[in-house]
């Protein structure tokens, strides 16, 4: 009987592990999973909301309790960009952006070499003119004493009335001469004066004590006090602001402007220093309204002067009812922005920044002052806090801070 047999080449291999297609399908299935995870990855970044932030402020107590508060900037009441009074080359630049100069100090320097000929040809002709006189005064001299002789040899009959006369005659003529020699002095004078003042000119100094903010000009471009046109020529060499000129302009809301006084206690904060509040005063409520944003300018003063103050500096002010007693306790809450605030449920809440999340506190509200809400309950001063925050936004929900928050 036959035996049926398999070949060895037909024979299936149970041993040594699993197929080559099961590795490629594995490989194919992590390929997948890690595409996928990416993917989602990519969609929760793309779903957390970017946001900006700010603190939440201490209320003060440096004063009564707040009426309003105004945003504006530290300006200067006295600042100068100081140019020539002539058209010329720069020779000399002598200062640099914040340097302290004092009144009177030479700035810059003019090329003067037509200008110093013209002096030293003016001052020439004074003395020429000087020497006129002199020679004049001296032949008025010689006349006079001819004169005299004349008139004493006529009275002893041994000279003419006429050579007299004619001796009178040149007196006058040399006292006419004379004067007209000092007339012509005057005017050598006056060109010398008009050559110096001049000369002068290409000599800039500081008209007032200041630091210098602006260097407008380098050696070797050419300055005017008039525009030129083309962008060639410099109109100004370099500014001058006086610090100790510097106040803070605000603008109020006109539907509060009624509540701002002349000479009223203020209290001014720097968006560079929070921390630093400034005892201050109005100055004056400007009697003009802008039209296009609906406030009013008010002049605030800063009653303490320090080098951290520079123009154009962004500030807060809160006007004061009344200066309080230093046993005064500041009011209760902190003040955030009122764009902090919003709804969860119906109740007003604020997202507080904890690492890469936001919280939710829940917040009890007082009155607002001016731009800011008056949190009582719910905050600390400087905890950092989600402004504008979306409606996406959960309390723990990520968040992503906007670039130099």
């Amino acid at each position: 009987m036959k035996e049926l047999r398999i070949q060895g080449n037909e024979r299936e291999d149970h041993g040594g592990g699993p197929p080559a297609w099961v590795w490629v399908l594995v490989g194919v299935l992590v390929v997948l999973g890690l595409l996928a995870g990416g993917a989602w990855w990519w969609w929760t970044q793309s779903q957390v909301p970017e946001v900006a932030t700010a603190n939440a402020q201490a209320r003060s107590g440096a004063g009564g309790g707040a009426v309003l508060q105004a945003t504006g900037y530290v300006t200067a009441r006295r600042s100068a960009t100081v140019s020539t009074q002539i058209t010329g080359t720069l020779t000399e630049v002598l200062f640099e952006e914040g340097d302290r100069i004092a009144k009177g100090q030479v700035l810059a320097r003019l090329e003067d070499h037509a200008l110093r000929a013209a002096l030293d040809m003016a001052r020439a002709n004074v003395k020429s003119a000087q020497a006129n006189i002199d020679a004049a005064r001296a032949q008025l001299a010689q006349t006079q004493s001819d004169l005299r002789r004349q008139d004493e040899l006529a009275a002893s009959g041994m000279s003419t009335k006429q050579a007299a006369e004619q001796a009178r005659t040149a007196v006058m003529t040399t006292a006419a001469q004379l004067e007209a020699r000092r007339r012509e002095a005057d005017a050598a004078t006056a060109q010398a004066t008009q050559a110096q003042v001049n000369f002068d000119y290409t000599v800039v100094k500081a008209p007032f004590a200041g630091v210098i903010t602006a260097k407008a000009a380098q050696v070797g471009e050419i300055v005017s006090p008039l525009s030129a046109g083309g962008g060639f020529t410099r109109t100004g060499v370099g500014t001058i602001v006086d610090m100790e000129s510097l106040e803070v302009d605000v603008d109020v809301n006109e539907a509060y402007i009624g509540q701002v006084k002349g000479d009223m206690p203020a209290e001014a904060v720097l968006d560079a220093y929070p921390d630093w509040r400034i005892p201050a005063h109005v100055i004056a409520v400007v009697p003009a309204a802008d039209r296009g944003k609906a406030t009013v300018k008010v002049r605030v003063a800063l009653e303490q002067k320090d080098q951290r103050v520079v123009p154009d500096m962004g500030v807060r002010v809160s006007f004061l009812a009344a200066k309080a007693d230093a046993k005064t306790a500041p009011p209760p809450g902190v003040l955030v922005p009122k764009s902090a605030v919003t709804a969860r449920d119906g109740v007003p809440v604020v997202f507080v920044v904890v690492g890469q999340n936001a919280a939710a506190r829940k917040v009890k509200q007082g009155t607002p002052v001016g731009e800011q809400a008056v949190v009582l309950d719910g905050l600390k001063a400087g905890e950092p806090i989600v402004l504008d925050p979306p409606e996406q936004l959960v309390d723990g929900g990520p968040i992503k801070l906007k670039a130099g928050e």
